[in-house]
């Protein structure tokens, strides 16, 4: 794996549902190094931190392979990297193949995989059609959000390396197919809800599929 985007936003008010809200999902390539800090991406503007940014969804990540898939789909975008909202965006990252509790060695930092991404309208309003948002939960590709163990720059072109694997955990495909195709799988759901490593929010919410 490796990283050919860095990514940034500034906020953008958008229009929802008669509604302004603000966003920091239009991210843009930038070409200096973007540091990796405990809580986001400094100079990276997280708005709503009820579901973005903190300890658990420090920074997201989004596959550069799954990018031609979707310029199938959505042709007419005008389309850049950081379309997803990810601050990098990575060649040859696989979410069948991470998983929960992977560590990973980013540049200087040192990330922990925490869950895969819940898309949310905002990708809709992104990509003017909130068809994206349906599609998105349907596929495979959720992108992967890390928690941050030890601080520092990234840049264009780092490497991406598997520290440290956890065998006993679910990969981020899994857990993401939880809220879609194996909303009654209670094994499934039990064993994502035990791992240890899974960021809290993701937890509760797989929790209320039980409920």
């Amino acid at each position: 794996m490796n990283i050919v985007s860095t990514n940034i936003a500034k906020p953008t008010v958008i229009e929802w549902r008669g509604q302004k809200v603000e966003t920091g999902i239009y991210k843009y390539a930038v070409d200096s190094p973007i540091f990796l800090g405990k809580e986001d991406v400094v100079n990276d503007h997280v708005i709503d931190r009820r579901y973005h940014g903190g300890s658990d969804k420090a920074c997201y990540l989004y596959s550069a392979d799954h990018y031609s898939f979707w310029k199938s789909k959505y042709p007419n975008q005008d389309w850049q990297w950081g379309m997803f909202g990810e601050n990098l965006t990575v060649m040859g990252l696989d979410e069948s193949e991470l998983r929960i509790g992977d560590q990973l060695q980013i540049g200087d930092a040192i990330v922990q995989v925490s869950q895969p991404r819940q898309p949310c309208f905002k990708l809709g309003v992104r990509f003017g059609s909130q068809d994206v948002v349906s599609d998105f939960w349907e596929l495979p590709y959720p992108g992967v959000y890390v928690r941050v163990l030890s601080e520092g720059s990234v840049k264009t072109g780092d490497e991406i390396t598997l520290l440290n694997r956890n065998n006993d955990s679910l990969s981020v495909s899994q857990v993401f197919s939880i809220f879609r195709k194996n909303r009654e799988n209670k094994d499934l759901i039990h064993q994502a809800i035990a791992e240890p490593y899974l960021a809290a929010s993701c937890r509760r919410d797989i929790e209320k599929l039980l409920q």
